[in-house]
C-alpha cells in the first residue's frame, strides 16, 4: 500500500478533476478535406466566446486604423483582395458547412509589415507591405488568404486560448500545493510553453498550409503559388531567420517541401476549378 500525504492527495485530486473536465470538453467540427487534416483538439473556451472576442478585437484594430488613416487607403488593392476572398469563402464549406455563412470581413491595412491574419469568425486583415514588397500575384495572395482562413476554420485561436486556460489553472493548483513563488511559477510556465505550445504552434502552421492550398485550388488559384510565395518570403527574410528548433513556425525549406507534396495532391481540384473562372 502506497502512503499518501495530504499534499500529494490534493495534487492527485486536482489532476483527476482536470482530467475529468478535459474529457467532457467540446471539439472542433472541421472536416478533413482532400488534404486529410485530422487531429483531436480539446476546447475549454466556447466557440461563442472566442468569436465574440475576435469580433471585438477586430473592431478595435479597424477603429485605430481609421484614426491613423491607414485603413483601405488603396481602393484598387482593397478591391483586388476582396475579390480573391469572394472566391475562397464558398470553398470553406469543404471543411465546415457553417463557415460560408460566417460574417466574413476583409480589409487592407497600410503597413510595411510582411503580415496578414484572420481572427475567429473570419475577420481578415492584409498588410500592404506583404503584397507590395513581395510583388504578390493573385494566386500568391490566395495562398496567404487560404492559410489564414484555415486558422479560423480549424479554430486555432480557440485551441490556444484553451491551452492557456488549462495552463494557468494547472499552475495555480500546483503553486498552491507546492508553495512555489512567482519565479517558480514563471519557470514552470516557460517550460510548459516550450514543451507544449511550441510544437502545437508548428502543427497549426502545417495544418493551415495544407488546408490553405486546398481552399486556393478549389477557388481556381494555382496551389503551387504557395511555393513561390515562401520562396519570396525566404529571400525577403534572409539573415533574420530563427532556427527551426526554436521557432514557432516550420523552417522555410521544410515548409516548401510539405507544400510541394500537398499542392500536387490538390492540383486536380485546381484544374477543374480554373475552367469556371476563365
Amino acid at each position: 500500500m502506497i502512503k499518501t500525504t495530504k499534499k500529494s492527495f490534493i495534487l492527485s485530486s486536482a489532476i483527476l478533476l482536470g482530467t475529468a473536465t478535459l474529457s467532457g470538453c467540446g471539439t472542433t467540427t472541421t472536416k478533413q478535406g482532400t488534404v486529410g487534416v485530422e487531429r483531436t483538439q480539446i476546447m475549454l473556451v466556447s466557440e461563442e466566446q472566442i468569436m465574440q472576442g475576435g469580433k471585438a478585437a477586430y473592431a478595435e484594430v479597424l477603429g485605430k486604423a481609421k484614426e491613423e488613416k491607414t485603413l483601405n487607403t488603396n481602393a484598387k488593392l482593397t478591391k483586388r483582395v476582396r475579390a480573391i476572398a469572394d472566391r475562397l469563402i464558398p470553398q470553406t464549406a469543404v471543411f465546415r458547412t457553417d463557415a460560408p455563412k460566417w460574417d466574413w470581413e476583409v480589409n487592407v491595412l497600410e503597413s510595411d509589415q510582411l503580415n496578414a491574419w484572420c481572427m475567429p469568425g473570419g475577420k481578415i486583415a492584409f498588410y500592404t507591405g506583404i503584397i507590395e514588397k513581395l510583388n504578390l500575384t493573385d494566386a500568391e495572395i490566395a495562398a496567404i488568404m487560404g492559410h489564414e482562413m484555415a486558422h479560423a476554420l480549424r479554430e486555432h485561436s480557440r485551441e490556444r486560448a484553451s491551452q492557456q486556460v488549462a495552463q494557468q489553472t494547472g499552475l495555480a493548483v500546483l503553486g498552491a500545493v507546492t508553495g512555489m513563488g512567482q519565479v517558480g511559477m514563471d519557470l514552470t510556465s516557460l517550460a510548459m510553453q516550450v514543451t507544449l505550445t511550441l510544437p502545437n504552434s508548428r502543427t497549426h502552421e502545417i495544418e493551415s498550409d495544407r488546408m490553405g492550398v486546398e481552399l486556393a485550388a478549389r477557388g481556381g488559384y494555382d496551389p503551387y503559388a504557395a511555393i513561390s510565395l515562401w520562396q519570396k518570403m525566404d529571400k525577403a527574410t534572409q539573415g533574420g531567420k530563427t532556427p527551426e528548433l526554436l521557432s514557432t513556425h516550420p523552417s522555410h525549406d521544410s515548409r516548401i517541401q510539405d507544400l510541394q507534396k500537398y499542392a500536387k495532391r490538390v492540383e486536380p481540384l485546381y484544374l477543374q476549378a480554373k475552367k469556371k473562372y476563365r
